[in-house]
């Protein structure tokens, strides 16, 4: 999954110190500057008043109690500036803290992970799960749970940090992976593939052949076009650990190095994942994909990131 090349967290970040330094200039000084000034104005005007009372005179309508309460809430009223910067720092500063440490939303824009999410998708992913870590630095904070085999993970793509990625995890660290003959085996095990029916691509308007998979409980569907070559469509980059792996024209296998996370796409004939650019590593991660909030290619598909 590719997102724009704009900084979406760095703009909010510079909206949230911008907003935020006139937040703190508004209580600082110019909220007790209005509330000087209409404390001033209405001590005169009332003095004013009673004078004219002392002397016998009956006041105008600019001195009644109603103009008087009026004057005062003209004088308090924050300028037009002020609210739509001091007004707008709370409400940057409470979506800034649930995209950087609760949830942040993504769009899928490709296929390689049918059926699972399609194009045009909108997800939620999950912050904390993985543990907490600073926006922008990327500093960890908690700790949070291992990611696991089946986790579906958006990440900082290894060669291009400024480009996020979303795929499934199939190996964690210490794992032998391979895929050979299009049959995925992790650690000596081949993970079985059952047949289910056909899958309909709302984008392509075609059938495609679909499979349920089941990596340690977390079951999904994947596609497999059996006319597909199971060898690479492009020679692998050059990667860090790239000794880790081989290449032949079955496929590869790889032995995933520590703190290394080995991740695929669910259509798996048409993704350009872990085979071709190399291993995950855990600082990359920035959290689980866990629910699609918006499909337009219908209701059936928001829910629930299997």
């Amino acid at each position: 999954m590719e997102e724009p090349a704009v900084n979406f967290t760095l703009l909010l970040f510079a909206l949230l110190v911008f907003t935020g330094g006139f937040w703190v200039a508004e209580r600082l000084y110019f909220a007790p500057r209005r509330r000087a000034t209409a404390r001033d104005t209405l001590a005169a005007l009332h003095a004013r008043r009673d004078e004219l009372a002392r002397q016998g005179l009956v006041a105008d309508e600019s001195l009644s109690e109603h103009s008087l309460s009026a004057t005062r809430e003209r004088l308090l009223r924050q300028p037009w500036w002020l609210e739509w910067t001091a007004g707008l720092f709370p409400v940057i500063a409470l979506v800034f803290a649930l995209r950087s440490f609760i949830a942040e939303p993504f769009k899928i824009p490709s296929g390689s992970m049918e059926p699972t999410l399609v194009p045009g998708d909108l997800i939620l992913v999950n912050k904390f799960v993985y543990g907490l870590r600073l926006p922008l630095i990327h500093q960890r904070l908690t700790t949070g749970s291992a990611p696991r085999r089946g986790d579906v993970i958006v990440f900082r793509l290894p060669k291009d940090p400024a480009v996020d990625y979303i795929k499934r995890i199939v190996g964690i660290p210490g794992d032998t992976v391979s895929y050979e003959n299009k049959q995925l085996v992790i650690n000596g095990r081949a993970i079985a593939e059952q047949g289910d029916g056909h899958w309909f691509d709302p984008s392509s308007e075609q059938r495609y052949l679909q499979y349920r998979e089941n990596l340690d409980g977390a079951e999904h569907r994947i596609l497999i076009d059996p006319q597909a070559p199971p060898f690479l469509h492009q020679p692998p980059d050059n990667f860090p650990h790239r000794d880790a792996c081989h290449y032949d024209a079955q496929g590869f296998v790889c032995k995933v190095p520590p703190g290394m996370y080995f991740v695929m796409g669910d259509n798996r004939d048409d993704s350009l994942d872990s085979r071709y650019w190399g291993f995950v590593p855990r600082a990359n991660i920035v959290g689980k994909a866990f629910f699609v909030w918006m499909s337009f290619a219908g209701l059936r598909y928001i829910g629930p990131i299997h």
